[in-house]
């Protein structure tokens, strides 16, 4: 004898009375497909295989839902700090004139008239070596206005120790990055000696420039750029330029930096002959596309693992058919139709892909909301550096309904995908054949 499960078709009102099979069937409980299908789920089988499948099934959905979820998170979280670190620091376009130019002021006004300009900054810029206590390192030195920077930029909400607003004319004071301060061992207060690359003749020869600044201030953003940039006052800057009050030009944010590039040639199609436009795009575009190209590729890469737990229900489902053939022959002799038999197996490949999907999202938002806090555990437990590579410093996170919704209704549809063969299948089971030998 085979170890059918009758323990479905002993609770059928009816069926010890002799009803007839129209009539059985019409007493069960309504819906006749969800009743069963929920019953053969929670049933404890015999088979303690097939029940083991089923359960790999669902663990296996759980983790591939939960693992897409939180690598989407993480892509989100380089994603926004790209947009709001890296491009809140530098300018999101730049107005440059191909000659310095005294009415900065007019230019500001100008560019702001345009759609989508939120804010306007002037500023020079130069290059050299920063030295301090025999150490050296390369900075990108921009000179600037601390009240206008401070509607372009975002550092003056990350200032470490020290102000912006210390950068005074005349005082040649020096902001700098806290990875660079690092590198040359200063702190607020101490001095530091900017090398320009230009040569100057004095009468010992050609030497190089240099000019002794204070450090008034230090910025940590966590990002890269943390060891790349500091800042000096505008007028400073251009006096060490040899530009007395003239400027390079004018720094611009935009109320959606995807728009800075048509923006930028917007404004200078208006003074093509005074003025060339850089932006974001063509300073960290790269890095920005690279991010979501590999958004796009693990999110493809790991609906595999997804596609691969739809399987494992199909699988699961194949075997519980060949396991019911008994059952299956006798509702259908009973009056259930083949249709019924295919919504019974349906449900219950779907209550298992359900599940697991529920499972996957709850495990995958909850490690999406701690997955920084639990890299940072690692670090310091082991005492390594995950993500110096990176142009931050840490795992950023972040959670977005969309990613969580897309990813939901893949599940649950590769899942109930998978309950059409198996269920399908059991619908084309003959009854007299199934019951020969039982």
């Amino acid at each position: 004898m085979h170890s059918t499960d009758y323990s479905v078709l002993t609770d059928l009102p009816g069926l010890v009375q002799g009803r007839t099979k129209c009539g059985l069937m019409r007493r069960m409980f309504k819906p006749v497909p969800l009743f069963i299908g929920l019953r053969y789920t929670r049933a404890k089988r015999r088979n303690h295989f097939i029940s083991f499948i089923s359960l790999t099934s669902i663990i296996g959905l759980m983790l591939g839902v939960a693992v897409l979820i939180t690598v989407l998170s993480v892509m989100n979280g380089f994603d926004r700090e790209l947009k709001t670190r890296i491009l809140g620091m530098v300018p999101h376009a730049t107005l440059n004139a191909y000659e310095p130019f005294h009415n900065w002021k007019r230019v500001t006004d100008f560019a702001l008239r345009e759609p989508g300009v939120e804010a306007a900054a002037p500023f020079n810029q130069l290059q050299g070596m920063i030295a301090a206590g025999g150490l050296v390192s390369g900075a990108m030195v921009t000179g600037i206005e601390p009240e206008y920077e401070k509607k372009v930029s975002i550092i003056h909400h990350h200032m470490q120790d020290g102000s912006i607003d210390a950068l005074r004319e005349g005082e040649f004071g020096i902001v700098l990055g806290a990875g660079l301060a690092s590198n040359l061992g200063v702190m607020t207060g101490d001095k530091v000696t900017l090398v320009m690359p230009e040569a100057a003749l004095s009468p010992a020869g050609v030497t190089p420039r240099f000019k002794r600044f204070t450090v008034v201030g230090i910025f940590k953003v966590g990002a890269d750029i943390d060891s790349m940039i500091a800042y000096v006052n505008l007028h400073d800057a251009g006096r060490l330029l040899r530009l007395d009050d003239k400027v390079q030009g004018v720094r611009l944010k935009m109320k959606d930096l995807f728009q800075a590039q048509d923006i930028s040639y917007a404004l200078v199609q208006k003074h093509p002959r005074f003025f060339y436009a850089t932006n974001w795009t063509q300073t960290h575009g790269n890095l920005f596309n690279a991010i979501k190209m590999e958004k796009a590729m693990m999110a493809i890469l790991l609906m595999f693992i997804v596609m691969v737990s739809a399987f494992n229900i199909l699988s699961s489902l194949v075997m519980v058919v060949q396991d019911k053939k008994a059952d299956i022959a006798i509702l259908r002799t009973l009056g259930a139709s083949p249709v019924t038999i295919m919504k019974i197996f349906m449900v219950q490949g779907s209550v298992i892909g359900v599940v697991g999907t529920l499972a996957g999202v709850s495990l995958g938002v909850l490690l999406s909301l701690t997955i920084g806090d639990i890299a940072s555990g690692i670090e310091h437990l082991f005492n390594i550096s995950l993500f110096d590579a990176y142009f931050v410093n840490y795992l950023p996170s972040q959670l977005e309904l969309s990613d969580v919704v897309w990813v939901s209704i893949l599940a649950l549809f590769l899942s109930f995908g998978a309950t059409i063969y198996p269920a399908w299948a059991a619908s084309r089971v003959q009854p007299a054949e199934a019951l020969r030998y039982e």
